[in-house]
């Protein structure tokens, strides 16, 4: 099984009710995705800062976590500054960086990186399980409660499948390089893996039927929504509030 490493804790993230922290962490998100007012992202940064900090994450992790974000990030420094159309600020190599295309990806980069650190304060501190009750709660679509649920169940069998191949293709004498050759073996690599999980869904949703299965994800166990939990969601709702008026209710 997949580990869950910051969900394991004692922070007051960990106790609190996974619909509460799911409803924060999307209107943060989608407030954070559209911004672009500097204050309103200094703001939304910090309170992502602050959210982490109050998990108690392993912060050697998150930095990890971050590491993997920001190699994405960072092809976008490598082209956007070049592309992006604007005042040109100086030449480099024969082309013009542009004020605008350097402001967007400071943007990008501040808002991917705080979108990822309240992700992981919020939702990081449930367990996988949790979030799927949660979604359940809060009434979520039966069929996007039963994607997220069985993606994260089987996502490992696909991945040990994986590593089975490679270690019988390498039994072969297979040599990844750079020649068409190669190409080819993770073409069909990659095909295998489609039809091995395409195979193995038929063989799970069979067994469900078996088992009486017909679609109704049911909870045996329900959260208690206690004072705690309403006041996180009262203090937490009026900061992202907050900062979304920041960024369409003050005068500009």
């Amino acid at each position: 099984m997949i580990a869950e490493p910051f969900a394991r804790g004692k922070s007051i993230f960990h106790a609190m009710d996974p619909r509460v922290k799911i409803l924060v962490a999307l209107g943060f998100s989608v407030v954070m995705a559209v911004a672009n007012r500097p204050l309103t992202l200094e703001m939304g940064s910090a309170f992502a800062v602050f959210l982490v900090l109050l998990a108690r994450l392993n912060l050697r992790q998150v930095a990890v976590r971050l590491l993997v974000v920001n190699t994405f990030v960072a092809f976008l420094w490598i082209f956007l500054p070049f592309s992006f159309p604007g005042t040109p600020v100086f030449t480099l190599w024969g082309l013009q960086v542009t004020r605008e295309g350097i402001t967007a990806c400071v943007q990008i980069t501040v808002k991917s990186n705080a979108i990822v650190l309240a992700s992981m304060a919020l939702l990081s501190t449930s367990t996988v399980f949790g979030l799927v009750h949660g979604l359940h709660h809060l009434k979520v679509p039966e069929k996007l409660v039963h994607l997220f649920f069985f993606s994260f169940r089987y996502i490992h069998v696909i991945h040990m499948e994986y590593h089975k191949i490679i270690d019988a293709m390498k039994a072969r004498g297979f040599e990844p390089d750079t020649s068409l050759k190669t190409y080819k073996a993770y073409a069909y690599l990659i095909g295998t893996l489609f039809l091995k999980s395409s195979e193995r869904s038929k063989r799970i949703y069979q067994a469900m039927i078996c088992r009486g299965f017909d679609g109704t994800f049911w909870v045996f166990q329900h959260f208690a929504f206690r004072k705690r939990d309403l006041a996180a969601l009262i203090f937490m709702g009026i900061y992202v509030l907050f900062l979304a008026y920041t960024q369409w209710g003050m005068s500009r």
